[in-house]
């Protein structure tokens, strides 16, 4: 059962049974294509927990071409996923975005190095290329290399900066020494074309004391002074985190899960399983998605440590709001 038919199917019950009240509608952005990064927002939607809590949801996938902040701010999502670097990036060039959950306490974000290249630690980047992720996926590795003192312009007392596509082929085709992985996605793809893991060098930025918060959801602060929606978000995190629940306490049923909403055909089971696995190491387990002050602090801290050129010049106020978990109580 896909997505739309399981939403369906919830609405004819309703109707069946005699209830007249609508389901509320949500639109919600992922932040990438479909796969088991969202499982448990699919989950939510097969089980019927979205239902349950009298929710229409239409989840629509990204890519390459879709920036969240941008789609939210045109009107085409009421919630959108958002690394929280991004995030308030975009908050400070304008787009007020507030952080309501925080479903993943940990960072997957990985630079991942040839062994022959002869990088051992952070201090032999220099001289080196580097594949790096843009459209908001840059704001950690630009803090890091600040923090090392590298520039990122190519210079003999910095590093070389590509443009990453989301694949590793620079890596594989010895165009880069680096590139940027996910411990859960791009780093298979390396040991898959024929890497081992001995191969290789990794460079965990959490480990590096460069871990951001990644997938949180994103609203714009104007909503949230409506209560209708504080209530309405309510109900969709409380179902959200009941789909990661079950998703990481059932990984390969929600690798299945998001095979079947995969419109394009383009993942395999294999690797959705891999990576439901990995996913499910990444997940806030005790505070049901409730953002860490303390996260956001770090992160904050991360991004404002770039000198000359930090990611975001002052602290934001309100960018993460606590109305949304108040209205589950």
């Amino acid at each position: 059962m896909t997505t739309r038919t399981a939403i369906a199917a919830g609405i004819a019950l309703a109707l069946g049974i005699g209830t007249a009240q609508a389901a509320d509608p949500v639109t919600l952005q992922l932040k990438w294509v479909t796969q088991a990064q969202f499982a448990g927002y699919y989950v939510a939607a097969e089980k019927g927990f979205y239902d349950e809590e009298g929710l229409d949801v239409t989840i629509n996938p990204g890519g390459p071409d879709v920036a969240p902040p941008q789609v939210i701010a045109g009107g085409g999502a009421d919630v959108v996923i958002d690394w929280m670097p991004s995030a308030l990036a975009s908050r400070e060039k304008g787009v007020p975005l507030v952080n309501i959950s925080q479903p993943f306490k940990k960072s997957g974000l990985m630079l991942t190095c040839r062994k022959d290249t002869g990088i051992t630690s952070p201090a032999d980047f220099k001289g080196k290329t580097l594949g790096v992720w843009f459209g908001g996926n840059e704001y950690p590795f630009l803090s890091w290399m600040s923090k090392l003192g590298l520039k990122t312009d190519g210079g003999p007392d910095g590093v070389t900066v590509i443009k990453q596509g989301f694949n590793v082929d620079p890596l594989i085709q010895k165009q880069a020494d680096c590139v940027s992985t996910m411990t859960y996605n791009e780093y298979w793809q390396v040991i898959d074309a024929g890497f081992k893991p001995e191969d290789l060098v990794v460079f965990k930025y959490d480990e590096q004391g460069e871990g951001t918060m990644e997938d949180g959801l994103y609203v714009m602060e104007d909503n949230l002074k409506d209560p209708a929606f504080v209530e309405k978000m309510a109900k969709f995190v409380k179902a959200s985190m009941k789909g990661w629940d079950y998703a990481r306490q059932n990984p390969d049923e929600a690798a299945m899960i998001v095979l079947e909403n995969d419109a394009s055909g383009a993942q395999t089971e294999a690797h959705q399983k891999r990576m439901m696995g990995e996913i499910a190491k990444l997940l806030d387990t005790e505070a049901n998605g409730k953002l860490d002050p303390a996260d956001f602090d770090r992160t904050v801290a991360i991004l404002m440590s770039g000198g000359s050129d930090p990611v975001i010049t002052k602290k934001p106020e309100g960018a993460t709001s606590t109305a949304v978990y108040d209205a589950m109580k």
